[in-house]
């Protein structure tokens, strides 16, 4: 099996498995419907783990372009593979939604909500803001890169590293998923949106498009700057392009502070209008 098929089919059992449990407990009438938060890490996090038996011996197993442009950056994947492993994962992402919604066929017609069917194939904010949006995600994925990095330098029994960072997607999706659904991924996100606004599902509603950057560019800008963290602390290979990340991430920071301050004031003048209004 080629790396390109590798990556395609490990991406596609991956959204398989992880939209299938977002289907399985949000969709009416499904058995395990209002299931809750955790089946979804747990479910989200033994599917990387299977994807990632399944094809690791071919690919690597990335399953994610930004894991696959972090460990370019650095040196550890070659540039010249980085288009077709994007390509396959977006491709596997695309086909793995579009199996989720052959399985769970007559379920789209008995859920009513728009918001929940978009739900099944791609991430949302809990609260929307754009900057602290983003940051999640690059928070989150700044995590899974170092982590990974990390479990790869260890030595574990054979063939368990795979089940060791599939406990670290359940582990992220509980710590931090709260926010932003955690995609930590942007083919887990971009090519489910896809298959969303391609599919015939019935009562489904827009896709979100103007939120569908943020787990594009959060995960891309935290698994670079991840990928550089870990080559300069752990490694001792200081470069420039860790500083340039800094500054990336300095500026997300600010922009997500700012944003933050700005709507506590609306938030007082509201209050205070309302006040004002109570009294006359």
């Amino acid at each position: 099996m080629s790396g390109f098929l590798g990556e395609l089919i490990g991406t596609m059992i991956l959204i398989i498995l992880g939209d299938g449990v977002c289907a399985g407990v949000n969709l009416t009438k499904s058995y395990a419907k209002n299931s809750g938060w955790i089946v979804i890490t747990f479910g989200w996090g033994l599917a990387v783990a299977i994807g990632a038996y399944a094809v690791g011996q071919f690919s690597g197993a990335h399953l994610n372009p930004a894991l696959t442009l972090g460990l370019a950056a650095i040196g550890e994947f070659p540039w010249r593979d980085v288009p077709a492993y994007l390509a396959a994962q977006m491709i596997g992402g695309f086909l793995g939604a579009c199996v989720v919604y052959l399985h769970y066929l007559p379920h789209w017609r008995e859920t009513k909500d728009p918001a929940v069917k978009l739900g099944i194939f791609c991430t949302g904010p809990a609260i929307k803001q754009s900057w602290s949006n983003l940051l999640s995600e690059l928070i989150g994925t700044f995590i899974l890169v170092v982590a990974i990095l990390a479990i790869g330098a260890n030595e574990f029994a054979h063939g368990l590293n795979p089940l060791i960072v599939g406990f670290l997607i359940v582990v992220i999706g509980m710590a931090l998923g709260g926010t932003t659904g955690y995609a930590i991924n942007p083919a887990r996100d971009l090519a489910p949106r896809l298959a969303h606004a391609l599919l015939p599902i019935d009562g489904k509603g827009g896709s979100n498009w103007g939120y569908a950057w943020i787990p594009v560019a959060g995960p891309i800008l935290g698994g670079v700057f991840g990928a550089f963290f870990y080559q300069t602390f752990f490694l001792g290979k200081m470069t420039p392009a860790f500083w340039i990340c800094s500054v990336v991430l300095l500026v997300v920071i600010i922009g997500a502070l700012i944003t933050e301050k700005q709507h506590k004031v609306m938030d007082s003048n509201k209050a205070i209008g309302s006040s004002l209004e109570n009294n006359y």
